[in-house]
């Protein structure tokens, strides 16, 4: 890394340099820099809304960048040990499909872990290539999805000579990594491009002491969510190539999909965002896990509770844990993850991440201060004090194996009809039926329903879980194939 070019932010600067000009603007956005909206100003700033602005001249173009984002992709790769940084701002939703997009075409194999985020499953919608599911190794005692198997992976391999690539989650959302780097190397061996959901891992390239990254193992592609653990506003993201692919090319499949119109605002925040983790990520990150972990030792004495961490792993579907992350598992105290979720933002004011069947999520940052942790901690200890019961009876595990039956594609797009989901065991489903967040479908498109998976969603649904994926917003009718 360049720490001399890191120092710089150019397209930070050049709308420092807009402002500064006092550019008469007769172009849009129509607010006029605020000034056609002032509730919308005075809500968000002037100063905000000063430099949210359309691409010009002085600050390039994001469909093809010649200028300042140009130079600001190419700091940004020399940050992360990429060959290429594209930046994103349709969120890493667009980024994963973009990276899907850029090595499989209709018909062609792809072999990914079935716990994706939906957006892996929907480049598979849109593109028509076929997934080859490795399914997750299982943690029973948590009840968690975990990584890929490197032995599992090598079976797929085997069976699917043909596949393009290979996808990996780095790491899943309970802060799971695979065995990146012998994956990459046993995709490589034949022939396979390895791509990387990283929307989790921003910090696995500016922290000490992290689980390996994906350009650092020498993946082909990784899309970075900035926005989560990096410090840019939401919705901006990184697509990082290693040189596999052309950049022109890569280009022009995300623009396919990605605005015209690139939020200048977004922008900025991942060109500060990336030049603050540079310059300084090494000393937020040590925080941030000092943090997590004084966190997770609180937490556990406090008894029924377990925040687990680097003791899980295994060596394989555990290779290593991001110790950044605060997943708390719940279910000894006789409440769902979901159900400690809601308490804690209903009586408590804390709002964390996500919180599912069996266990929570609570996201850990450079923003954190131990007072905040110390509230967490004691809201958590009231909880078990107040709401702990009895276990029995609860769901125990969070992921079941799909019985695919179609492409995605081909059941997305084919002859359906919608009947009650009570009714629908035996069906192939149209769409999705996930929990969000976190966005791992319980259901995709090509999959057999059966009895267990409709015990599930109704489980999830009766202890709260936030569930979305269907035409029927009220997730009681589901659209199924037509039988033939």
């Amino acid at each position: 890394m360049n720490h001399e070019w890191q120092k710089k932010a150019p397209i930070y600067e050049a709308l420092v340099q807009y402002k500064a000009n006092r550019i008469v603007p007769f172009d849009v956005p129509g607010h006029k820099q605020g000034r056609g909206n002032k509730e919308l100003r005075e809500f968000l700033g002037r100063d905000c809304l000063a430099v949210d602005v359309n691409s010009m001249k002085p600050l390039d173009n994001l469909c093809h960048p010649v200028s300042v984002i140009r130079e600001a992709e190419a700091i940004a790769a020399d940050a992360f040990g990429a060959k290429h940084a594209f930046f994103m701002v349709n969120g890493t939703t667009s980024a994963v499909q973009s990276m899907v997009l850029s090595v499989c075409k209709q018909g062609e194999k792809i072999i990914m872990p079935r716990n994706v985020h939906r957006s892996a499953i929907n480049a598979l919608v849109i593109s028509g290539a076929v997934p080859v599911y490795v399914n997750p190794g299982t943690n029973k005692e948590l009840g968690i999805p975990l990584g890929m198997g490197l032995e599992d992976v090598r079976q797929a391999i085997l069976a699917h000579p043909d596949a393009k690539a290979v996808l990996v989650n780095n790491p899943t959302y309970y802060g799971i990594c695979s065995n990146l780097k012998a994956i990459t190397d046993l995709a490589h061996e034949h022939g396979m491009k390895v791509l990387v959901d990283e929307a989790h891992g921003t910090h696995f390239y500016f922290g000490q002491h992290m689980p390996l990254s994906a350009m650092a193992a020498g993946a082909d592609f990784a899309a970075v969510s900035m926005h989560k653990t990096g410090g840019s506003l939401t919705q901006s993201s990184f697509l990082l190539s290693n040189g596999a692919v052309t950049d022109g090319y890569i280009r022009q499949i995300i623009n396919l999909t990605q605005t015209t119109s690139g939020s200048y605002l977004l922008l900025s925040s991942l060109d500060i965002s990336r030049r603050n983790l540079a310059l300084k990520g090494k000393k937020i990150f040590k925080k941030v896990k000092t943090l997590a972990q004084y966190a997770r030792d609180e937490i556990n004495a406090i008894g029924g509770y377990y925040a687990f961490g680097k003791e899980i792993c295994d060596g394989d579907a555990v290779y290593d844990f991001d110790e950044t992350k605060l997943s708390v598992h719940t279910r000894d105290i006789g409440l769902a993850g979901i159900e400690v979720y809601d308490l804690l933002r209903d009586e408590y004011n804390i709002q964390i991440e996500f919180g599912d069947i069996g266990n929570l999520l609570a996201i850990v940052s450079v923003g954190d201060k131990y007072p905040a942790i110390e509230r967490l901690v004691s809201a958590l200890s009231e909880i078990r004090r107040l709401y702990a019961k009895d276990k029995q009876g609860m769901f125990d595990h969070e992921y079941i194996n799909p019985l695919v039956v179609m492409t995605p594609q081909e059941a997305f797009y084919a002859p359906k009809h919608q009947i009650p989901i009570a009714d629908s065991a035996g069906e192939i489903c149209s769409e999705f039926v996930m929990c969000y967040p976190p966005g791992i479908p319980i259901l995709a498109p090509g999959e057999r329903i059966t009895p267990e998976i409709l015990q599930y969603i109704g489980y999830a649904k009766e202890k709260g879980c936030f569930m979305t994926g269907t035409e029927d917003i009220r997730i009681e009718q589901i659209n199924v194939v037509d039988r033939k």
